[in-house]
């Protein structure tokens, strides 16, 4: 009743044991991934300027900076599973295990990165003092 038998597929226990599992998450961050994009496109086009003192002051409200930061998480999230699909299906052994976990750090350290830049644009103070 492991991996490769036929009462395994039956109960949904197949190689990966989590098949539904990415589909199900790919979706769902493509829905999100899009809802927000068009939530920033909008918030962009109805900015005055996009310089960074504009940039700043919008970020400073946490109804843009959250938003800003689930983005990049879902961003970020849709391209590790994506990529870790890929992975699963065409590499074998230690360059799969190497290669995922270059995918997660990379990920991991991208979302981090542009989540550090959001906080720190939107935490600093407006009054010019420099960061």
């Amino acid at each position: 009743m492991g991996n490769g038998t036929s009462i395994g597929r039956v109960r949904g226990l197949g190689a990966a044991h989590e098949g539904t599992h990415h589909w199900w998450h790919q979706r769902l961050t493509a829905g999100s991934n899009l809802l927000l994009m068009l939530w920033l496109i909008v918030s962009l086009i109805r900015l005055p300027a996009l310089d960074y003192a504009t940039m700043q002051a919008w970020l400073s409200s946490p109804l843009a900076a959250v938003p800003m930061i689930l983005l990049v998480i879902s961003v970020f999230y849709h391209l590790k599973i994506g990529l870790q699909v890929v992975i699963e299906d065409y590499e074998r052994d230690a360059r799969k295990i190497v290669l995922m976990t270059l995918l997660n750090f990379l990920a991991i350290a991208g979302a981090v990165f542009a989540i550090f830049s959001i906080l720190k644009i939107a935490l600093t103070a407006t009054t010019g003092a420099a960061a």
